[in-house]
């Protein structure tokens, strides 16, 4: 099982339990910008899974978690 697997895992069982997380997103091409807000784990896709704060979806690659654009606080 490779790393972007591991991440998947645990998004799936942070989803299935408690999708309410603390999220750090830094995409400047796709310019996001969230630090330290609340947000929803709202579907789970094979390559994406989606967010949702400040009233919008973002979808966000497994692999951003991997090479920290994104980080999910509960996750650490």
């Amino acid at each position: 099982m490779n790393a972007k697997d591991e991440i998947r895992m645990k998004i799936t069982r942070l989803y299935r339990t408690n999708p309410q997380i603390h999220v750090n997103v830094c995409m400047p091409g796709q310019r996001i910008q969230i630090q330290n807000e609340e947000a929803t784990i709202v579907a789970l896709y094979p390559h994406v899974f989606e967010i949702a704060a400040h009233g919008k979806r973002y979808s966000v690659q497994y692999i951003d978690v991997l090479t920290k654009n994104v980080v999910i606080a509960e996750l650490n």
